[in-house]
Formats: C-alpha cells, structure tokens, sequence
C-alpha cells in the first residue's frame, strides 16, 4: 500500500471513529429519554412495553432512511436500541420454554431484543405458571407449526390459567447439522428433538443413510452432547452452533421449505390498538345443530376475517369441545367488540384471550459461518 493510500485510509477511519463517538454520546441521550419515559409510566402504572409505539418508531426510522443504510440492518440495530432504552425503564423478566438456543428462546429474543432477562423452563405448563403467579413479566411458547400443527398444551394452558396474549411471533425453522469438525465423514450418531429428526428425515436418508438417529429432549441438548463427543453431530439452531462453538456440517436440511412457527407472548396487559391487529378468543358451543354456523354468521355478516378456528377436548368432560379462535381486529375496534357480543350469545363458554398486533411473517434467521455444505 502505497503512502497517499495509507493517508486517506487513516483520515477516513479516523472520521469513522469520530461519528461512533458522537452515535455513542445521541444513546447515552436516548437512553436518558427513556429512562425519565419509564419513570413517567410507573407513575400512571403503565407498563414499559408499548407494542404500538415501537413498531412506530421503526416505520418512521424506515421511512426517513429512504434505503439508504440497509433496512434490514437498520430494523435490527433500532430493535436493539428500544429493547436496551425499554428495559432501563424496568429491567423484565421473560419466561419461555427452553433449554437455552431453542427456537422458542430465538423467538422471545426476536420479539423482545436481547436486553431482558430470558429464564428458560422445562415445560410449556411452567412457563403458564410464571405468567399466572406473576414471578415473570412475560411468557412466550409455540402455539402452532406450519408443517406440524398446532400445539396443544399451549390451548390447554390458555384455558387453565389466567393470562392475555399481549402478542404473537413467527420464526422461520431451519435446521442445521453441526458438530466439532464440520466434516460430514466424521460422524457416527444423530442427535435431535423428534419433529426435528422427521422434519429432516429425506435429506438424512438421502446423504447419511447408514447412520443411526437418537431422539433427545430437545435440539440445544443434541447440540450440548455433540460438543462433548466428537463423534456426534446434532440438528439445531444456529444459534446453538454459535453457543456451543460447534461447525456447520450443513445448512437448511429440513425436507420441506417455508417451515415457521407462531409463538404467542403471555402477559397481563394487552396493547392498545394499532390498526393491524388480532383477537384471539377461547369459546365451547351448545350441542345443537347449526351452532358452529351460529357461531361464524355474525362474524362473516359483520366482515370480520377469521383467521384460525382449532377445537380441543376439554379435559374430564367427554365429549365437550373448546374452540380456539383467531379474528382479524382489535376488541376495541367497534365491529370486532359488536361481532364477539353476538356471537357470544350462543356459545356456553366465551373468554377472551387477548388482542394485539400482528406478527410479522420474518424472512431469515442468524446464520453463522459455514465450513461445508453437502448439496
């Protein structure tokens, strides 16, 4: 590199260090903002997750950017920054079904930033119970699969404890196979959660068919014992690649394109509206003929779009039903409030469960280095 080279680097770098000092000083600023934001909140006991003003926030930062920094980048660092600003307000505890580097545990991070504190439980019914007891400020947990369905201790727990969905989250899944080496002719055994191991099972039979698969508790717990044994490859997360310092053997191996999860956010507290939203209900029918018809009517005579409609057994009453129900509004929306009025006329059972904004349909997930990729 030549001297005139060198010079204009070093005066460019410099001016780059300058702008960091000065990005620093505006979120020491930012941060003050909020605080003094938070302390006014306590005082009217309003909670420090507004749903509606940060997604503001972001269209306005969006909209002023005019695609000059990468949007997706920029979408990511000012999520960082509100979760930072929201939990100096008052610092959160988020409860969500773990171990560590699950997908549940990328979703609450995805929702909520990386600021709060993320306490992992053993079981769906746990992470209900934090919530109800008010031991955490938040809960997250799947609530339905795109290739597997919806799942059920998750209805079973809105129905048994006392809690709002306050918001929902989508998570694109992908599974990635990791071990020490990132060589593929190094591995003996196959670890992973069972609907990871058969969402992946073509492409096993297909580039591995003479190793043996093992079922496991879980995808972070493959990825801790494949960090232990350098024979063992598992099928996680990347992230759990990254926690665990394992190699990417291959990426994206799941057998069907487009796999996402919905996950729902368990609070007290639902949000306001923000023009795009959805009611979540929890209802039983009278066993009649035409009350499932009775039940929709209203809703299609008033143009409310349902979304989703997902039935369950009640537990110690054969052959009684609930319906989990998704509608497309918020219940202080004038017709969504009027529909589930009359609706609730012919239903023995009606809770409602919660409104708030939609979630996002997100696109891609972290995606750490690779070492090899079997095509």
């Amino acid at each position: 590199m030549d001297d005139k080279t060198f010079q204009k680097l070093k005066s460019l770098r410099s001016r780059i260090d300058q702008i960091d000092i000065e990005l620093v000083k505006l979120l020491q600023e930012r941060l003050k903002l909020a605080v003094e934001i938070g302390r006014t909140k306590a005082q009217a006991k309003k909670e420090p997750l507004d749903l509606v003003r940060e997604k503001e926030v972001i269209e306005h930062i969006l909209k002023n950017n005019q695609d000059i920094f990468p949007p997706a980048g920029l979408k990511v660092i000012f999520s960082e920054i509100i979760s930072a600003c929201r939990n100096a307000q008052r610092p959160a505890n988020v409860a969500y079904l773990g171990p560590e580097t699950t997908f549940t545990h990328m979703a609450a991070a995805r929702f909520f930033g990386h600021a709060p504190n993320f306490l992992p439980f053993s079981s769906i019914t746990e992470v209900f119970e934090e919530v109800e007891r008010n031991r955490v400020d938040y809960g997250v947990v799947p609530v339905e699969n795109s290739v597997e369905g919806t799942v059920a201790l998750t209805l079973d727990g809105l129905y048994d404890f006392n809690v709002k969905v306050c918001g929902e989250v989508y998570l694109p899944i992908s599974h990635y196979l990791m071990n020490q080496s990132g060589r593929i002719d190094k591995i003996k055994r196959i670890l992973s959660h069972p609907h990871a191991l058969a969402q992946c099972r073509i492409w096993l039979q297909r580039n591995l068919p003479a190793v043996p698969t093992e079922e496991v508790v879980s995808t972070a717990q493959a990825a801790k014992w494949a960090a232990l044994d350098s024979d063992i490859a598992a099928i996680a997360s990347p992230l759990a690649a990254r926690t665990y310092n394992l190699q990417i053997v291959a990426r994206r191996i799941e057998d069907y394109e487009g796999n996402t999860t919905r996950f729902l956010v368990l609070g007290h507290n639902c949000p306001r509206s923000s023009g795009n939203d959805k009611t979540s209900l929890l209802l039983s029918l009278e066993d009649k003929p035409g009350s499932l018809f009775r039940l929709l009517e209203p809703l299609a005579n008033r143009g409310i779009n349902l979304t989703k409609i997902q039935s369950r057994p009640v537990k110690n009453e054969p052959w009684r039903y609930l319906f989990y129900v998704d509608v497309v509004g918020h219940i202080d929306d004038p017709v969504v409030n009027e529909g589930i009025k009359a609706i609730e006329k012919g239903c023995t059972f009606l809770r409602w469960l919660g409104s708030y904004p939609k979630g996002e349909m997100a696109n891609g997930i972290y995606d750490p280095p690779q070492t090899e990729k079997i095509k």
